[in-house]
């Protein structure tokens, strides 16, 4: 075999090697989806956007949640029986409001009990999911964000404190027209939440949520902790289920680079101390 047959043997084993990778891969996930509905009782859905390897050439996509994730997310929802409980597993920097909307809406209005679980992170959108739910499950340093909404660049609160700090005749018309929208998105939005929390939450920790995430109060990747989340009223549990991790294992990110953190993927249990090894101090260098 010459060595141009060998180049094209070696082309078409690197464009095929990955797609049977991708497959290996989707059916360990969908073994431990299974494994989780046996053990809960559930109907599990995943809605996780990282950056996967797609070709061999290994371009990375950004993922956020749109209106594909919500006709997915909805028919899973409706082919779910009213007494089936639904397990969601979350990990989403967001996305369209629409589209978080949309699930939000569907899952609040499931019958059976919802829980959203949270291993990393479900800002802005995703954090708006986590509402529907009558239990947020999350890891101890996992974190959601406000769902004020963003025009373009610009957060809506920030554009409206433009009309407080500006005479109206010294601002530009289309600032004006931005803050008219900005105006009508954020009572939206306020009332999206409101509704959405109803269903879980008394009347007034739903007007708080809505307030406190949809005003502005914070940056809008604002990272709002398990105590934070606790003491706005949310139902917040840390008891992850270890198959949850194991689930976003099987999500690798793209190998286009060199990992920026490695380490031996086992427990690592309490050792016994060496003998005649005094315990280390701590440093105390400025």
């Amino acid at each position: 075999m010459d060595l141009l047959n060998l180049f094209w043997l070696f082309l078409i084993v690197s464009s095929i090697a990955p797609l049977f990778r991708q497959k290996i891969i989707e059916t360990h996930r969908l073994q431990l989806m299974r494994k989780i509905e046996e053990k809960r009782g559930s109907r599990v859905i995943a809605l996780i956007h990282r950056q996967e390897s797609m070709s061999f050439l290994g371009f990375p996509l950004a993922r956020y949640i749109d209106i594909d994730d919500s006709e997915q997310v909805l028919r899973a929802i409706k082919m779910t029986d009213d007494n089936v409980p639904i397990d969601l597993i979350l990990h989403t920097p967001g996305g369209l409001v629409l589209a978080a909307e949309q699930i939000a809406n569907a899952l609040s209005k499931h019958p059976a009990k919802v829980t959203v679980f949270v291993p990393h992170y479900a800002m802005s959108g995703g954090t708006l999911l986590a509402l529907a739910a009558d239990e947020i499950v999350m890891d101890e340093n996992a974190v959601l964000g406000p769902v004020d909404p963003q025009l373009g660049n610009y957060p809506a609160a920030s554009i409206l404190k433009v009309l407080e700090t500006k005479d109206r005749n010294q601002i530009d018309d289309q600032t004006l027209i931005l803050a008219d929208i900005s105006q009508k998105a954020i009572q939206q939005v306020k009332a999206t939440v409101k509704r959405i929390a109803c269903c879980h939450y008394p009347p007034e920790v739903a007007e708080r949520l809505a307030e406190e995430l949809a005003t502005g109060r914070w940056t809008h990747d604002y990272p709002i902790t398990v105590e934070e989340a606790r003491e706005l009223g949310l139902n917040v549990s840390t008891e992850m289920p270890p198959e949850i991790y194991q689930l976003m294992n099987l999500y690798p990110q793209t190998l286009q680079r060199r990992p920026s953190v490695e380490y031996i993927p086992m427990p690592y249990p309490a050792r016994p101390s060496v003998p005649g090894r005094a315990p280390q101090q701590g440093n105390h260098q400025g």
